[in-house]
């Protein structure tokens, strides 16, 4: 038996497109804002019979995280919820910046951006109900899952196509490596 001759790699053309004027919201983001319920999650909560909370959470979300943070956009957390299964899943993503149990989120983000040394003009978030509202009002680029309450989708740039907990972050994160000009060299890399 002969072995399979070997096929040559063509290289990959990013297959992504998004609109212009979104591009241009997108670029210089450093700093991005994630709720959990709804964005990270299908917003659903699930407990045990023990009372314990029990979150889902997509592959595809969590990898855009890790190439946001290759490409050197910071991912942070902030989120009303506090659980041992969404810490655990924070930190094997290797999310540094993470306020738990902060229902006012727009200080908690502040405290981010002083800490990094950024200001709203590099920041965008992705939020879906009412408590993510004052801190996305700030931010340069805002973006709500298509299940987001209606005022958070008023006030946001964009709707993702894919749902909060199945994508949606990822589109956000592939949103900001294309304008970063990242996207098309982390897409090689990987496919080499």
């Amino acid at each position: 038996m002969t072995p399979a001759p070997a096929i040559a790699c063509a290289a990959l053309t990013p297959a992504l497109n998004f609109a212009p004027e979104l591009l241009l919201k997108a670029q210089g983001i450093r700093v991005v804002f994630f709720d959990v319920d709804g964005v990270l999650t299908d917003g659903g909560l699930y407990f045990t019979e023990a009372g314990e909370t029990i979150k889902r959470f997509h592959t595809l979300d969590g990898h855009g995280l890790k190439l946001l943070q290759r490409a050197g956009i910071i991912p942070a957390v902030i989120t009303g919820r506090d659980s041992k299964p969404l810490r655990l899943r924070l930190a094997a993503l290797g999310i540094d910046h993470v306020h738990y149990g902060t229902e006012d989120k727009y200080p908690a983000a502040q405290q981010t951006l002083k800490a990094l040394g950024l200001d709203w003009t590099q920041a965008a978030a992705m939020g879906d109900d009412w408590p993510d509202l004052a801190m996305m009002r700030r931010c340069a680029l805002v973006c709500a899952p298509p299940h987001a309450h209606q005022e958070v989708k008023a006030v946001s740039h964009h709707v993702t196509t894919a749902p909060g907990g199945a994508g949606a972050v990822r589109e956000l994160c592939d949103l900001l490596l294309v304008a970063s000009g990242r996207y098309a060299s982390l897409l090689a890399e990987t496919a080499q």
